[in-house]
């Protein structure tokens, strides 16, 4: 058995969302199973199924380096305050 991730949208602009995962003999089996597991009601109009084995996964320290940069975590406040100090003729 082959373990499968099943991914529903309604038609429209809305994003692919996770359903759940499901398993099944092969691709073939996998579809029809999926349809009556995951949108019997009408939860989807379109279905992706992918092999959990054909995903492809980051390990921590592959991601570690986007952590330690703090100019993308700007609250705006260092900005402001180095505006008022042009506006008000000082320099920070």
């Amino acid at each position: 058995m082959r373990t499968y991730e099943v991914f529903l949208k309604k038609d429209g602009k809305d994003e692919f969302r996770h359903a759940g995962s499901m398993q099944a003999p092969d691709p073939d089996m996998a579809l029809p199973l999926a349809r009556e597991a995951y949108s019997r009601r009408g939860e989807g109009d379109l279905m992706w199924l992918v092999d959990r084995d054909d995903i492809l996964s980051a390990q921590p320290d592959l991601m570690a380096p986007n952590s330690n940069k703090p100019h993308r975590h700007n609250d705006g406040k260092r900005v402001a305050a180095h505006r008022k100090s042009l506006r008000e003729g000082t320099t920070t």
